[in-house]
């Protein structure tokens, strides 16, 4: 059965994006559709999100840099709009799964994670983690956490996924396109 999952983020510097198209193309490799949405047109290709992709997709995949351990205030600033959703329970029951970057290894992901989960959480979505049956999850020197994949950039900034952070991404891709064509 065909999903719908919205890989919905914010990227400052091209680590979230990259992110977001590495769950992408997992979702795609499990047969399912990847719409890749993001809260402000950065460039010619981004598709800015609206309430209809969240009423209608079957997943959420969300994701944003953090920002002193909170999500980028364009997400926060979207979230805020979508009472009418939460009033009539539109997005009750649909799996969800949060993703982040850091330019440290300490940098607040974990912490980021947390809040981006908690609109999440309001609306009823179910939240997916990273279960430790991803091998990468154990070996990462660099990102991941089972509250959801995340990068560690460096000073640098560096939108270069690390191959562990790169197959946790795609871990999690799989099992949010899993639990959804499970749900729907």
């Amino acid at each position: 059965m065909s999903a719908t999952i919205v890989v919905l983020y914010h990227s400052s510097h091209g680590s979230v994006e990259a992110m977001a198209h590495e769950i992408a193309e997992s979702i795609e490799q499990q047969g399912a559709s990847a719409l890749l949405r993001t809260f402000v047109a950065k460039n010619a290709h981004d598709i800015v999100i609206n309430k209809d992709d969240l009423i209608n997709c079957d997943g959420l995949a969300f994701g944003t840099p953090t920002r002193f351990g909170m999500m980028a205030s364009q997400a926060k600033s979207f979230w805020e709009t979508t009472s009418d959703l939460w009033l009539k329970g539109q997005l009750i029951d649909k799996p969800a799964c949060v993703f982040s970057s850091s330019s440290s290894m300490h940098g607040g992901n974990e912490a980021t994670l947390l809040n981006l989960s908690l609109p999440l959480l309001h609306h009823g979505m179910m939240l997916l983690g990273v279960p430790y049956d991803v091998p990468e999850l154990l070996a990462t020197q660099t990102g991941g956490t089972p509250y959801g994949a995340t990068h560690v950039a460096g000073s640098a900034n560096s939108a270069q996924l690390s191959k562990d952070e790169i197959k946790i991404c795609q871990s999690v891709g799989k099992r949010l396109t899993h639990i959804a064509r499970k749900l729907k």
